[in-house]
């Protein structure tokens, strides 16, 4: 079965455009306030993901997927666990224990090392959902057949003589 080619929609498109700063100011809001009210960095990964979903959606896939940049993406699917590492070590430094982070020359410093813990989650989780929508929606294409050890790809049949 063969698809239909995609088509924009002027008022998708117009709508999405409008409503993306927005959404995007959303998830950053939804980050940056996990410490003080209902959010973090999973939740504000998650609604940044689901608006560059929707501009692939209205945008086309293959699109959104040519403007996306592989190694942007592997870099922020890493840097959860580099932040939460280098903020776990930054104790160790100051003459601390591991995720001692009381001990740090800074006001306030456990509320801006989670912020910092936040960020790299919310990368994390945005970058991993949208490689795995863009993985997905891009289909999955039959690998060729290998070739026989022979040389031969094509399968042989032994002849049978016809009967009298």
């Amino acid at each position: 079965m063969t698809r239909a080619p995609y088509t924009d929609s002027p008022v998708v498109t117009t709508t999405v455009r409008l409503l993306a700063p927005f959404v995007l100011t959303y998830g950053l809001f939804t980050l940056f306030h996990g410490t003080s009210s209902f959010g973090g960095g999973f939740q504000g990964g998650v609604v940044a993901a689901a608006m560059v979903v929707t501009v692939a959606f209205s945008f086309g896939i293959k699109r959104t997927a040519e403007w996306l940049d592989d190694r942007a993406l592997a870099v922020a699917v890493a840097s959860g666990v580099v932040c939460f590492g280098l903020v776990a070590l930054l104790g160790l430094t100051a003459g601390g224990a591991f995720l001692q982070l009381d001990v740090l020359p800074i006001p306030k410093a456990t509320v801006y090392a989670t912020e910092a813990i936040e960020v790299g989650i919310g990368a994390t989780v945005a970058a991993v959902i949208v490689v795995l929508f863009v993985r997905i929606a891009d289909g999955y294409e039959e690998p060729e057949p290998a070739a026989e050890p022979d040389g031969g790809s094509e399968t042989q049949t032994a002849e049978v003589p016809a009967g009298d």
